[in-house]
């Protein structure tokens, strides 16, 4: 049986895998990367532990994010949040917490050149990850219900998702899910970069 449950505060390490490996798509460099200026894991683990239980409650904050629990364990994580009170500021508010100034933002030129612009009326999806000994879509399926019925609940009527070009099990899951592609952004920027030529945009109305 399944349980999704709200994220705390002790499931920080958890979340912290599931950030880096959505984010890094695979094996390859994401954002945090940049970020943090390293690609050693285990520092990328602890820094990213310590960003998701910040006091400012930014887009990867734990207080976003559902657990799904199966028997005991847990399976997999979504994130859920409002892009127009998640914003670039209040991200930045949260590094700063952490010690690192707004120089962060030229090392991410790259991302911001696929980053689409999010209608305040949308809420966003992010980082879903799940562990390899569950069945994803089963995982992902129950995860996403329940985030659509709390997005719902907040008075949403679209929610939308990003994916990298190329990772068509992730996109494959979504439109699964009833989400329809809508757009794609492509960059030789963030090709040279993150080794992924730009990302999909998804989207399904409540």
């Amino acid at each position: 049986m399944i349980k999704i449950v709200k994220a705390t505060q002790d499931d920080a390490p958890f979340l912290a895998q599931a950030v880096l490996k959505s984010s890094r798509s695979g094996d390859k460099k994401g954002i945090f990367d940049v970020i943090f200026q390293t690609r050693d894991e285990q520092e990328l683990l602890k820094a990213l532990a310590k960003l998701i239980t910040t006091q400012t409650k930014h887009y990867a904050h734990f207080s976003n994010f559902l657990i799904a629990v199966e028997d005991g364990v847990q399976a997999g994580s979504l994130c859920g949040y409002e892009p127009r009170i998640a914003t670039h500021e209040i991200f930045s508010k949260a590094l700063a917490e952490l010690g690192l100034d707004e120089g962060y933002q030229e090392r991410l030129a790259a991302y911001y050149s696929v980053e689409p612009e999010f209608d305040k009326k949308t809420y966003l999806l992010d980082f879903m990850n799940v562990h390899h000994q569950f069945h994803e879509f089963t995982i992902l399926k129950e995860l996403v219900k329940k985030t659509l019925l709390t997005s719902r609940l907040k008075g949403y009527r679209m929610v939308q998702t990003m994916v990298d070009i190329g990772s068509v099990e992730t996109a494959l899951v979504y439109k699964k899910l009833g989400f329809s592609e809508i757009d794609e952004r492509r960059s030789k920027v963030y090709e040279a970069e993150f080794g992924r030529a730009g990302i999909i945009r998804l989207q399904i109305h409540l």
